[in-house]
């Protein structure tokens, strides 16, 4: 990964090594989205871009941004569709277990507990009220936010593996914040992921992994970029400059020289919009209804009244 550039996107990671072997990607355009999958297929390229091996999902739709609501239908639906083929060796009937990481009291942080929030969770019906829901061929899936180890004193890899232990699911889908490389990314794009997550990773705190080497069951991680280092976008920015101007002899000088000032007057200081609000939400929508119709048998329109 290039010298004091960080993110969690494996498509931004790809964009700074775009020939490196041993990574394979493909692209299609949607209906306001595009999606690109790569999958990392050997250690040797796992280690170069820093990520473990196997498959990326990232989905991007810039008008997100101006929330049009037909819009986020299409997103949730694409993003169910990319959950149910990560899936695609996983039971129909098997238990899953979904998990949102992060704190419900920091904004940025808060998705993975929205989301959960909006989860139709079915085990508890599947196994002591079957007669409720006789004929609708439900999933059974559980959901809980375990918090932070700041808050809880208590690592989420701990949490997290005491609830497997007594629920036995099948698999877990973990929902956390991310950081991007760009601003405009933030709101705008979704990564799906077939190897877990680190819990804190978006704000640079990386913790113990939710991942089948950890946990013992597959570990799919859904994440959203909510934030920004100001290291990254100072860089940007003078790479703008350098760009508009033609100057580019002094640009590596410039980008050292920002990043030193930011370190040491600053320290590692994250950025994200002041509308982080709205953008949480509409996210936490997005990825809730699009869990729920890749769990169950229903379409948008049952969702949206289920969960309303």
């Amino acid at each position: 990964m290039a010298k004091n550039i960080y993110t969690d996107l494996a498509a931004e990671v790809r964009e700074m090594n775009p020939s490196l072997s041993g990574v394979t990607e493909d692209k299609h355009e949607g209906d306001g989205f595009s999606v690109s999958r790569i999958r990392i297929e050997n250690e040797s390229a796992a280690k170069k871009m820093e990520k473990p091996i196997g498959e990326y999902i990232t989905l991007d739709a810039p008008e997100l941004l101006n929330r049009p609501l037909d819009l986020f239908e299409r997103v949730s639906k694409q993003i169910a569709d990319e959950i149910a083929n990560l899936m695609r060796d996983v039971e129909k009937k098997a238990s899953v277990l979904i998990v949102g990481l992060g704190n419900r009291f920091i904004t940025p942080d808060s998705l993975g507990p929205r989301v959960v929030e909006q989860i139709y969770v079915t085990r508890h019906i599947l196994e002591y009220l079957p007669d409720a829901v006789e004929g609708m061929d439900l999933r059974p899936v559980s959901a809980f936010a375990p918090g932070v180890l700041g808050v809880t004193g208590v690592e989420t890899l701990e949490v997290v593996r005491g609830i497997v232990e007594s629920v036995k699911p099948d698999l877990i889908i973990a929902i956390d914040s991310l950081a991007s490389r760009r601003a405009a990314r933030i709101s705008t794009t979704v990564q799906l992921t077939d190897t877990g997550i680190s819990p804190g990773a978006g704000v640079g705190n990386m913790r113990k992994g939710l991942n089948k080497e950890t946990l013992g069951i597959p570990v799919l991680a859904i994440g959203v970029p909510l934030v920004v280092f100001a290291s990254t976008i100072t860089q940007d920015t003078i790479t703008l400059i350098a760009d508009e101007t033609g100057l580019h002899k002094d640009e590596e000088k410039l980008k050292s020289l920002a990043e030193k000032v930011i370190s040491e007057k600053f320290g590692p200081m994250i950025v994200t919009p002041k509308d982080i609000d709205e953008i949480v939400d509409d996210m936490s929508r997005i990825l809730a209804d699009a869990i729920n119709m890749a769990m169950h048998p229903m379409n948008y329109e049952d969702v949206r009244a289920l969960i309303a």
